[in-house]
């Protein structure tokens, strides 16, 4: 058996995956791989993951551009964890805009290195509040209105994307274009919490929305009655 067929995929369906820039040595991120994403990598020399959130392979740098190209790729002395020698394209590894994943101190208590990219011009606005969302449940609740709302638990949160809806429904029975655009943001920013608080990742939402595409409303009903 080849180094590269050593790992027992039949025993596990996911391994850690640590990125390190090839010439410095800086660990950039952890990410997960299925069999897949561990072939795709092996294939095409550009590092493919497992995205656990969006539950489907993700190639680094599909949206934001900033791809890892592979340089070398080493198994741990049990072949159950992957480490990828990598060129990380563009200036961030991680979403955030920063170079590195791991910016967050704990025995600083800090956050030690700022973005480096404009995530603006990366990713959707969708994906970006929703990781702020996630970033902001821990957040003290005094000062940040999403810790509030999860503070206060799902009942709080579903109240909020019901007077939302509301207030959508009344606007568009009013024609009031402004008003239902105002609304249909506070119901997306709202809906946006209610997923997080269940940490459903918006990208599951785009891909039920794709199955359905070219499928009849009555026909996609009917299946689920099915």
């Amino acid at each position: 058996m080849s180094i590269a067929n050593s790992i027992a995929w039949d025993k596990t369906e996911l391994i850690p995956a640590i990125a390190q820039d090839y010439k410095s040595g800086e660990v950039l991120m952890l990410a997960y791989m299925n069999k897949e994403a561990y072939e795709l990598t092996l294939k095409t020399n550009i590092a493919h993951y497992f995205s656990r959130s969006k539950q489907r392979i993700w190639k680094k740098g599909e949206e934001s551009g900033n791809i890892q190209n592979i340089k070398e790729i080493l198994l741990d002395c049990d072949s159950d964890t992957i480490l990828l020698k990598i060129e990380q394209v563009g200036d961030a590894a991680c979403h955030t805009g920063r170079r590195s994943c791991f910016f967050k101190s704990v025995t600083q208590n800090k956050n030690t290195s700022e973005p480096l990219i404009n995530i603006e011009q990366k990713y959707s606005i969708v994906d970006r509040l929703y990781h702020v969302i996630q970033e902001k449940k821990t957040h003290d609740p005094k000062t940040s209105y999403v810790a509030k709302l999860f503070s206060k638990g799902d009942t709080a949160i579903l109240k909020k994307v019901i007077e939302e809806a509301g207030e959508l429904a009344l606007a568009i029975k009013d024609k009031n274009k402004n008003e239902a655009i105002y609304e249909a943001a506070d119901l997306l920013f709202h809906s946006l919490v209610a997923l997080a608080y269940l940490d459903i990742n918006p990208d599951l939402i785009k891909q039920e929305l794709s199955k359905r595409e070219g499928v009849g409303g009555i026909e996609e009903k009917n299946s689920r009655a099915n």
